[in-house]
């Protein structure tokens, strides 16, 4: 029958990127092979839901384990990790191959706990989603061979519809000071008078109304368009619409939301954070600026909407990286080499018992 392999993350119905992530696996040939089954521990909403949903996972994470051979646990930050320990803990009690996969970035030293230390020294595999985060993570567990570097995928743009392409920046992720929207919109609002037919377009959900109002107060407003949060064709049409894409994020794993630019073939400005640097060639595949200076990423700005050959170049090299690099197959190939290499692990261990009865 072969490897079953039990997947515990947040909800399908919670935004982010896990969620995003694991909706892409799902769609893969490794997701069936290896009788794949989400596992929903958390989602969005008051405390009386997040509490239900937590219970009824764990009670279905119950009742599905003995049944599975390896658990995959998905987790960002020390919250989630948290939730996480008690699924880890129940899988290692009953013998089970586990897999952790961290989805944060550089912020891991501030946040590092007693449960990250048993969970990277405790489990079979450990994935992370660059390598200056396996570095980290070695410095507080010592070098390790469990550890493994696997990227986020890009998602697969469907190409039934085609939106004309217009003067735009698009922002996409949730508006708080962390991803850096303030800096995108001031940065902009020093060049905007020198590209009036250009507008910035924000789409996420949180401090819509306080990016409004900095967008008034920078009197920009009329080249500020703030979308709310999009999914399915809203999400297809912002970026098909789009001309280059801007994340100024303070702290990444490997972003989604870059991922999705690359997709689309976009021209991308951006900070060098989390799994960043291990592909960013500034000038030749994207532009960056250092996380918080709005004066360097005013000049990138300016730079872009002014060339659009360095558009047409990045815009190129986006959708190579896309194809090459981060494609889906590529990516879940990697996982599914990992779910084998447990199972070869059993198999050693078996044969060489067996060599010894």
């Amino acid at each position: 029958m072969g490897k079953r392999v039990l997947v515990v993350a947040t909800s399908r119905k919670t935004r982010g990127g896990i969620t995003s992530v694991l909706a892409l696996y799902e769609l893969s040939e490794m997701w069936s092979r290896f009788h794949c089954k989400w596992v929903g521990t958390h989602r969005d909403g008051n405390v009386v839901r997040k509490l239900w949903y937590l219970t009824k996972g764990f009670a279905q994470y119950v009742v599905l384990l003995p049944f599975y051979d390896i658990v995959h646990i998905h987790f960002s930050l020390h919250r989630s990790a948290k939730r996480k320990f008690p699924y880890f803990l129940l899988a290692r009690l009953l013998g089970k191959k586990t897999i952790i996969h961290l989805h944060c970035g550089s912020q891991i030293d501030a946040i590092w706990s007693s449960v990250y230390q048993t969970m990277f020294e405790q489990c079979d595999c450990g994935i992370v989603l660059s390598e200056s985060l396996k570095q980290k993570i070695e410095e507080h567990i010592g070098k390790s061979e469990k550890l493994r570097v696997v990227y986020n995928p890009c998602p697969i743009v469907a190409k039934t519809t085609q939106y004309e392409k217009k003067n735009q920046i698009l922002f996409s992720g949730t508006l708080y000071e962390g991803k850096g929207y303030k800096d995108f919109i001031s940065a902009f609002a020093k060049v905007a008078d020198k590209h009036p037919d250009w507008k910035i377009i924000l789409a996420g959900n949180g401090e819509v109304g306080q990016a409004s109002s900095l967008a008034k107060e920078s009197g920009i407003d009329n080249q500020v368009e703030l979308l709310g949060w999009v999914n399915g064709e809203s999400k297809d049409k912002a970026f098909k619409q789009a001309s280059v894409f801007c994340l100024p994020s303070y702290a990444e794993g490997f972003p989604m939301a870059v991922l999705d630019a690359w997709a689309y073939g976009l021209p991308v400005i951006t900070t060098p954070v989390g799994g960043i640097p291990d592909v960013a060639m500034d000038g030749e595949n994207m532009l960056l600026f250092n996380p918080g200076d709005i004066e360097t990423l005013a000049e990138k700005l300016d730079i872009i909407m002014s060339d659009e050959s360095l558009r047409n170049k990045l815009s190129a090299a986006s959708a190579k990286m896309a194809v090459e690099k981060f494609n889906l197959v590529t990516i879940t190939a990697q996982v599914a080499e990992i779910y084998e290499s447990l199972d070869n692990r059993d198999k050693n261990v078996n044969a060489f018992r067996n060599s010894k009865q």
